[in-house]
């Protein structure tokens, strides 16, 4: 850092997750003395415990249209794509030293030593040789503009002269992390409008657990639920567990459940195909002639437990022939193997959250400098804006995207004329 830069009133960023430190990496990277300021002890918290302590960095692919919002779809594709993801994925293996290996099945981008550790770590070592002070412990309990910049109020009374501020407090999603919704409050004092937040990529539940039997049992299957227009379809794992259903493709559609309300009358449909073959693919392998029962013919497709509790809520006799099924049954046994109705009546909401869904709308930022529209000076990324992605790295590929573009601009805010 510069020593005529040192002395000045300091970029101030607010939470050291994902996108808040890689905006205080950026915003020293280019001269501007930036605080980090964190109120846990050391930090990136959801990096530690996300992909399951292995950290899916990336996606090897991306495409906006992944992507969910009820703010402009175009806005969305400016951030998102202000980082091209082969340039972020350069950042981490030349810059942070980070090996990533792609694990081929999945699509996903994970550290080549698979600790998760090691990115958070990665990313706190480039941000102190950046030059970034960090003030961990310490939470924000309010800002105000002062004059050309900001004062930032601790708890315990302590105020800090700030040239800009960066918002990076996350959202809701697993509070235990730090993510109490304090930007949310904090932006809302401040003149911003928020689009509904809710829980997304989180667990199903169902009262009463009909399938607590099944708890354990996972396979890879397809999920479809209706969208305004047309249909959201998720494959991948999924888990049965005590208390309803999780894995990667509940946690997809989940979203679409949670926003549908509590009212029976109004919760959307989730229909599971539960092995590679739709509708007709079964209809024409019930009605090939053959021997064998019907319950072995569905064991080979599908695990025991399962095909056994589908078997017994089509009512059929597993040990039927194709030949001996009438019409409705077979019609029974074909919609519980490829368009079976998940029995769902809630959800595990933000304790078990990967992401909150809603948040600031975009249209409320500069797509290309994150300064907010509402209060200059003021610049927001990651989990606070109106977007999130599926699983698989997408999150992560959002909040290194906005929190970069953050980091440049508040940096560039503050260049002044010569």
């Amino acid at each position: 850092m510069s020593n005529d830069t040192q002395n000045d009133p300091p970029i101030v960023v607010v939470g050291a997750g994902a996108a808040g430190t890689m905006a205080a990496i950026f915003a020293a990277a280019q001269g501007r003395r930036t605080l980090l300021v964190e109120r846990t002890r050391d930090g990136g918290k959801k990096i530690l415990i996300s992909g399951g302590g292995r950290c899916n960095v990336l996606p090897s692919r991306v495409d906006p249209a992944q992507y969910f919002t009820e703010s402009s779809r175009n806005t969305l594709k400016k951030m998102l794509l202000s980082w091209p993801l082969a340039e972020q994925r350069r950042f981490f293996e030349e810059e942070l030293r980070i090996p990533l290996a792609l694990e081929a099945d999945s699509g996903k981008l994970f550290p080549r030593s698979n600790r998760a550790r090691d990115v958070r770590d990665g990313l706190m070592d480039r941000a102190l040789e950046a030059g970034v002070e960090q003030v961990f412990s310490s939470s924000v309990t309010g800002l105000r503009p002062s004059g050309s910049g900001w004062t930032v109020q601790l708890d315990g009374g302590r105020e800090i002269a700030s040239a800009a501020v960066i918002l990076a407090t996350g959202g809701l999603s697993v509070p235990a992390t730090g993510s109490d919704g304090t930007g949310f409050r904090l932006v809302r004092q401040l003149g911003h409008t928020l689009n509904d937040t809710y829980a997304a990529l989180t667990p199903l539940t169902t009262n009463p657990a009909v399938h607590a039997d099944l708890s354990g049992v996972s396979l890879e299957v397809t999920l479809e639920a209706p969208l305004d227009k047309g249909s959201l379809r998720a494959s991948g794992g999924f888990l049965f567990t005590h208390r309803g259903y999780s894995g990667p493709s509940v946690l997809n559609v989940s979203h679409l459940a949670v926003r549908s309300g509590g009212d029976p009358a109004r919760r959307v449909p989730v229909l599971a195909q539960w092995t590679e073959m739709d509708a007709a693919a079964w209809e024409a392998l019930l009605r090939e002639p053959g021997p064998g029962a019907i319950g072995a013919l569905v064991r080979r497709r599908l695990p025991q437990r399962l095909a056994d509790q589908l078997l017994y809520e089509a009512g059929i006799d597993p040990e039927r022939t194709r030949s001996q099924l009438r019409r409705d049954e077979r019609a029974r046994l074909v919609e519980v193997l490829a368009r079976y109705p998940l029995p769902w009546t809630g959800d595990e909401g933000y304790k078990k959250a990967e992401v909150t869904g809603g948040g600031v709308p975009l249209a409320e930022v500069d797509p290309r400098t994150m300064e907010s529209r509402v209060a200059p000076g003021l610049f927001l990324c990651g989990e606070i804006l109106d977007c999130f992605g599926p699983i698989g790295g997408y999150n992560f590929c959002w909040a290194w995207s906005t929190g970069r573009a953050a980091g440049l601009g508040a940096a560039a805010s503050l260049i002044r004329p010569t």
